[in-house]
């Protein structure tokens, strides 16, 4: 089970870190994604990154403002939300799997494990 956390309210402008771990298994040589979702709509994917290598991906819309890493020894996930605009208020979720290929990495239907989602607002 993935527990996601770190959400809350914060300014335009502003920073907000979220996590991500696992309790009771590691992360490791899992595929972590983060997906948002605005209400009425279906989860987006917003960054990823491959615990094999450490590839990461971005949404183009958060590319230059986010950024995620890991911490191995912890297995935790985290993404790094600069200079947040009010557009990125959602409620913010993780995901893991450990299967995907790399053309599927993107979609949320394709992961097995999510945490509770932790909400985000962003303040204009």
């Amino acid at each position: 089970q993935l527990q996601a956390s770190g959400g809350g309210l914060v300014q335009a402008g502003g920073s907000l870190r979220l996590s991500c771990a696992a309790s009771g298994r590691t992360l490791s040589g899992y595929t972590v994604g983060w997906f948002r979702q605005y209400p009425g709509k279906e989860r987006e994917f917003v960054a990823v990154i491959r615990w094999m290598g450490g590839y990461k991906y971005y949404a183009d819309s958060v590319k230059g403002r986010f950024t995620i890493s890991r911490v191995n020894a912890k297995s935790a996930i985290f993404l790094q939300m600069n200079n947040v605009k009010p557009e990125d208020t959602a409620v913010y979720y993780c995901a893991a799997d450990r299967s995907l290929i790399a053309s599927s990495i993107y979609d949320a239907p394709n992961y097995d494990y999510w945490g509770q989602g932790t909400q985000v607002t962003v303040s204009s």
